[in-house]
């Protein structure tokens, strides 16, 4: 079993410098490949979490659980991580924390597991505006925004699959 998962690990390194990109394939969570609980698309898993926390608390969070605040690079993992957002017994969010902050140097936005900022989705209003250094992904959209860091706002985390 430990030959095979960490085959599949292989794999998806493999395929991710062979092409650039890392495929699209969205995997049930069936196998050891994920905690219990997370989704996993390609080689990353994801879980919501909806109490709702700053953003240097949600990334603290995010650490402990083995990754950090989700970072997104394609259209279609913008459109898992909108997915995955799920009435926790109430009103859905208007927003949930994503990884990206511009709290270092203002318009120079990085995301906090360090990852290349290789795809946006800001909204009509300029990213980097004066309405804060922390990046939330509305709910209602998929398009992101700046807002205070000091929000408490529901949150995802992203972390790779399990390797042996």
């Amino acid at each position: 079993m430990a030959f095979t998962l960490g085959s599949l690990v292989l794999l998806c390194g493999i395929s991710g410098l062979l092409t650039g990109v890392w495929s699209a394939t969205i995997v049930p969570v069936k196998g050891n490949n994920c905690p219990k609980g997370w989704t996993q698309l390609d080689c990353y898993c994801y879980i919501y979490e909806d109490e709702r926390r700053t953003f240097a608390d949600a990334e603290n969070v995010c650490n402990i659980l083995g990754g950090n605040l989700v970072s997104i690079h394609s259209n279609l993992e913008n459109a898992l991580v909108d997915e995955l957002v799920q009435p926790g017994g109430g009103d859905l969010p208007s927003g949930i924390w994503i990884g990206l902050t511009d709290a270092v140097l203002e318009t120079d936005h990085m995301w906090t597991d360090g990852s290349n900022v290789d795809f946006t989705n800001f909204s009509a209003r300029k990213a980097g505006g004066d309405d804060g250094d922390c990046v939330v992904m509305a709910t209602a959209t998929g398009e992101w925004a700046d807002v205070s860091c000091a929000t408490n706002l529901p949150y995802i985390c992203i972390r790779e699959t399990f390797r042996h």
